[in-house]
């Protein structure tokens, strides 16, 4: 097929506009068969606005480029997968994956990244808050050899005060410090979401890479086990244009469980260490919900049974929108979760108490014994509920 140098006009029905006209460059062949230079992963959810505004960009900035992007979209209810379509039909550059049952970023880039086609992949918000002229720069440094090139808004040259308020720019910067001083990490914007890998290398660390949480490049630099070739490049953090951002509290608690995943060798799985902290929460429940039913005259067994299902649908409330919440159950799947939860932990107390006791009889003090009951309990729960409950990856 012959390459067009035509604009087309496209009617774009997504905009918050009553009429809103995308005018996308239209490629139907590669220029003298070059080969693909460079892939972009883009994951979104609900940015249905931004699409073609981040196609049309981008093409403007790598016009002398072999690029492709693609969309890891997880099932915006917006529009965000039929707008980036709609461009596809026309610029075979564009690609969209839609992911359905699962959520987050991590996993998002993972999927892209092991889609891509280019040696080199590049990871990008969709919201234009990062400065897509910066892309040139930053493959220029990998043929140079660079292996891991990262945009940074903490540098000379750099700044996120456009893009993050005062509250949000404060808890960057602590991030990023505790990120150096906690997992040696020598980066000045570890938390940054715009970097540009070599695809062999992101392959060969992939299987120790998370698929949950938001802080994809701390996770590369920390999990590689040989010194990293890195450049970082300054730019400007924009302020988003259209819709909201995606970043809530929980990921705060991702975060911190991610450090202590790092920390471990990844002996311990982030999601494992979420579920663990979950479950110490649910012994707060369990001795207040008891305290209570104590003191409304319940006899001891029914208040010790009604303090354990207290701190089992605690448990489940919480698992559900912080360690599943790439897998979040809802309506009655959530109701069906529910009673598979009780099951499982049902069995757990007594995978703890019979391991209790096995080690209390071989003479062991209370407290081994009681902790060694508490692990096997929770590493059983942990297993059957991302088996039977979230059905986990």
């Amino acid at each position: 097929m012959e390459a067009c140098d035509e604009t087309v006009t496209l009617d774009w029905k997504g905009c918050s506009k009553a009429t809103e006209v995308l005018r996308a460059p239209l490629l139907l062949g590669t220029a003298g068969g070059s080969a693909l230079q460079l892939s972009i992963v883009v994951p979104t959810f609900n940015e249905a606005e931004n699409v073609p505004l981040l196609v049309e960009r981008v093409a403007a900035a790598l016009a002398d480029t072999r690029w492709e992007i693609i969309f890891v979209d997880d099932d915006s209810p917006d529009g965000t997968t039929t707008a980036a379509r709609r461009i596809a039909r026309i610029d075979p550059r564009v690609r969209c994956l839609r992911r359905i049952g699962r959520r987050g970023l991590a996993g998002a880039c993972s999927e892209g990244i092991l889609s891509s086609s280019a040696p080199v992949v590049a990871i990008m918000d969709a919201d234009l808050q990062h400065d897509e002229s910066l892309l040139l720069r930053m493959l220029s440094s990998i043929d140079q050899g660079a292996e891991l090139v990262v945009g940074t808004r903490f540098s000379d040259g750099g700044t996120a005060r456009g893009g993050l308020s005062c509250f949000r720019l404060g808890g960057s910067r602590l991030a990023s410090d505790i990120a150096r001083r906690v997992l040696g990490v020598q980066l000045s914007d570890p938390m940054s979401g715009f970097f540009m890998i070599r695809r062999e290398l992101f392959e060969a660390l992939a299987p120790r890479l998370s698929t949950q949480g938001f802080k994809v490049l701390l996770d590369i630099v920390v999990s590689s086990r040989a010194p990293l070739r890195i450049v970082e490049l300054p730019f400007d953090f924009r302020p988003r244009l259209h819709g909201r951002s995606k970043l809530d509290r929980l990921v705060v608690l991702e975060y911190l469980a991610l450090l202590v995943a790092k920390l471990s060798r990844d002996w311990l799985s982030l999601r494992f260490i979420l579920f663990a902290g979950v479950g110490a929460t649910g012994l707060l429940v369990h001795l207040w919900a008891l305290r209570q039913a104590l003191a409304l005259g319940v006899g001891f067994d029914w208040a010790q049974t009604f303090a354990a299902y207290a701190a089992m649908t605690s448990n489940f409330v919480l698992n559900n929108e912080l360690t599943y919440r790439d897998q979040r159950l809802r309506g009655l799947s959530a109701l069906r979760g529910l009673i598979s939860f009780y099951l499982i932990c049902s069995v757990g107390t007594i995978a703890n108490v019979g391991v209790a006791n096995w080690v209390y009889g071989g003479r062991a003090s209370w407290w081994l014994a009681g902790g060694a009951g508490a692990i096997m309990g929770a590493v059983f729960n942990y297993a059957a509920s991302s088996a039977l409950t979230w059905r986990g990856n």
